[in-house]
């Protein structure tokens, strides 16, 4: 029996089948959230730590729930629409970039099996959401009524709808090798694909170049430096989100985020083997699929923010 099916026999057709859909919703949200809540802090422990400083200490111990105090501080803030502003576009923006960071992680395999939607097309999936987080962004620019705002949306689709042809160019090079859209599919082609030992396609010289390039562009399509030109803050203040406060400003932040740890999620699938071990050796396998992939993303993500710190 399904998921659905399950809540379709224990609720009826109409609630079984909405509550199954909020189920897995928020069986995207929840852990996302959360990801995001702890990356932030990451993140800004990592940057203090290069810089000789403390960071975040005062909130909580070692100052873990300073994000969470963060979220409260802008939840209990006015939202504040500019004179001028096209009202609801400005307030849909946030909105449509927070969702489209949330829904593309439907198809991340954490582990064998462990995927809400295991598409047989999942890049292509990954490929489209991705492509369409631009129109969030342009809305807002266009919405504030700002040329500060303006032009933050002009540069950030001009980078992201740039770097996204040399995205696809990558992902066409990891699909024809893999053989196959699925990303379960290509995380097992990489299996020993390499001296029979070795486990990613990072291993691979004719994909390596591959893999270095997907990293770059991972930078430019999440806006990190030195790709951060939308929000220059020396030019634009804030960029496209100059404008925004409150839970506005929270969603497209929260949106930026879970995009970096997606970012820091795909780079392990395509390129570093998913949920396999670096080697291929049985007493590595003993350690669970979804504990290889976390440490893979850790690892992308404290280079994310070694390059922004450096």
């Amino acid at each position: 029996m399904t998921f659905t099916g399950w809540f379709v026999e224990q609720f009826g057709q109409g609630p079984g089948w909405f509550l199954a859909n909020l189920a897995l919703i928020l069986a995207i949200a929840f852990p996302v959230m959360v990801g995001v809540a702890l990356a932030v802090y990451a993140d800004r422990k990592i940057w203090a730590a290069m810089q000789m400083r403390r960071g975040p200490n005062v909130v909580g111990p070692f100052g873990l729930l300073q994000t969470f105090a963060d979220a409260a501080k802008l939840f209990l803030k006015e939202t504040i629409i500019p004179t001028g502003a096209s009202t609801g576009v400005f307030l849909l923006a946030p909105m449509i970039s927070f969702t489209l960071a949330l829904v593309v992680w439907a198809v991340m395999p954490f582990d064998a099996g462990l995927v809400l939607a295991d598409l047989n097309v999942g890049l292509l999936y990954v490929f489209a959401v991705s492509s369409m987080g631009v129109y969030g962004i342009i809305m807002s620019g266009w919405a504030s009524n700002s040329k500060y705002a303006f032009l933050g949306g002009l540069r950030s689709a001009a980078q992201m709808v740039s770097y996204e042809v040399s995205m696809g160019f990558i992902l066409v090079s990891v699909m024809m090798y893999a053989q196959s859209l699925n990303l379960s599919d290509i995380v097992m082609s990489q299996k020993g694909n390499v001296l029979g030992i070795l486990n990613g396609n990072i291993f691979n010289p004719l994909l390596f170049p591959m893999g270095i390039m997907f990293f770059i562009t991972a930078l430019a399509e999440t806006n990190r430096p030195p790709f951060d030109l939308p929000e220059a803050e020396a030019e634009l203040v804030a960029g496209y989100q100059v404008e925004y406060s409150s839970m506005s400003f929270a969603l497209f932040f929260l949106g930026e985020y879970a995009n970096i740890l997606f970012m820091c999620a795909l780079i392990p699938t395509l390129f570093l083997g998913g949920w396999l071990p670096p080697l291929d050796w049985a007493p590595l396998y003993l350690i669970p699929g979804f504990v290889w992939f976390l440490v893979k993303m850790a690892f992308m993500f404290f280079v994310f923010a070694w390059v922004k710190a450096t």
